[in-house]
């Protein structure tokens, strides 16, 4: 009896009709294969060197490095957005392929911490380790790692100078990829020791191209004068151009998106807004100008984002004198400077725009 009760375990749970079990696994395997939401910058991240846009000097240097499976300890500087990081890890990629990629490559970036002991522990301790093995599929793995620190510049002084030593010591077995939008904040022991590549601010065409193509790719509707928006508003970074086009479809609900619609996402001062603050400047009246200014604080817009669009409209203003011009963008700096510093809103663009009045009204 005792051995027949030990040899049974008793179940309370009912058991499952066949075909409920079957689809019940079938659900739940079908729930696995749907894709996930993917942000468009990650999706359309590049894969291989070759599709890294526009940096052809670096490519170029890269594929020399890639068919001999040789690298040095690079340093990649430039504006955000430019394609630095993709660069490199597309690199790895084609280096290490995807089973050894995680293996052989150490990323750092600003969010981790990265002070002297990090540097002196965990970099030190992966750049020792030896590497062995090959590819899954045949193609020849060189012997070494690559540790990348992104964002280096934000790195202190006293961890940047305890990656010297180790950079050399270990340089059979692992390669260094420095990523900064500053080159004058890395020291210069470890940018003489990197080969240095600059990454330039993507062009107008460029950018058109690969938002006419992911817009292709995600059956956006895009209108010409909205692609050309996109581009000026992104000033060169392609990340930033690309997220505005999600965000601006998301907010369409699949109709076209239009000029206005990536103005309002960007955050931009509509151009009837900036002509109403100078028309108050022109008028000599200080009552309309208060009244000017305190609407566009109340109706959200950034003083910041103000002073750079108001930049563009007096350079570019024929009607201005090269003195007059030079007295408003000299006090452009000052405002620019007082708000990075915490300075009222209010107050700067009542200064700003009481120069401004003082200008246009002036007979010079």
């Amino acid at each position: 009896m005792q051995a027949f009760l030990k040899g049974t375990s008793i179940s309370t749970k009912p058991p499952l009709p066949k075909d409920r079990g079957a689809a019940a696994t079938a659900g739940s395997s079908g729930e696995n294969k749907k894709a996930k939401p993917v942000p468009w910058v990650e999706k359309y991240r590049p894969k291989c060197v070759d599709e890294v846009a526009f940096q052809e000097e670096v490519v170029a240097v890269l594929k020399k490095s890639l068919e001999g499976a040789d690298l040095p300890n690079l340093l990649f500087y430039g504006p955000p957005g430019t394609g630095k990081t993709s660069t490199i890890l597309a690199a790895a990629r084609e280096l290490f392929g995807h089973e050894l990629f995680r293996l052989r490559v150490l990323e750092l970036n600003a969010s981790d911490e990265r002070g002297i002991q990090v540097i002196r522990e965990k970099v030190k301790n992966f750049a020792q380790l030896t590497v062995s093995g090959s590819r899954s599929d045949g193609k020849p793995c060189p012997p070494f790692k690559i540790v990348i620190l992104d964002e280096a510049d934000s790195m202190t002084s006293a961890a940047q100078a305890a990656l010297r030593r180790t950079m050399e010591k270990e340089s059979k077995t692992t390669r260094f990829c420095l990523i900064c939008n500053y080159v004058s904040r890395i020291i210069e022991p470890l940018t003489s020791r990197c080969s240095k590549f600059r990454f330039k601010p993507l062009s107008d065409k460029i950018q058109q191209q690969r938002l006419l193509d992911i817009a292709d790719k995600e059956h956006v509707k895009i209108s010409s004068e909205g692609v050309s928006c996109l581009v000026k508003v992104s000033e060169g970074d392609l990340r930033k151009a690309i997220t505005f086009l999600q965000s601006a479809t998301r907010l369409t609900g699949g109709k076209e998106v239009t000029e206005k619609v990536i103005t309002d996402i960007a955050g931009m001062i509509p151009a009837e807004t900036i002509d109403g603050v100078f028309a108050a400047c022109q008028s000599g009246s200080f009552d309309k100008l208060e009244a000017v200014v305190k609407d566009l604080i109340n109706e959200g817009h950034a003083a910041t984002q103000l002073v750079n669009q108001f930049h563009d409209v007096v350079v570019e203003n024929d009607d201005l004198s090269d003195k007059q011009k030079s007295i408003i963008t000299e006090k452009l700096a000052e405002v620019d400077k007082c708000l990075a510093d915490g300075a009222d809103e209010h107050l700067q663009l009542i200064s700003l725009c009481a120069t401004v009045m003082q200008q246009l009204t002036r007979n010079c």
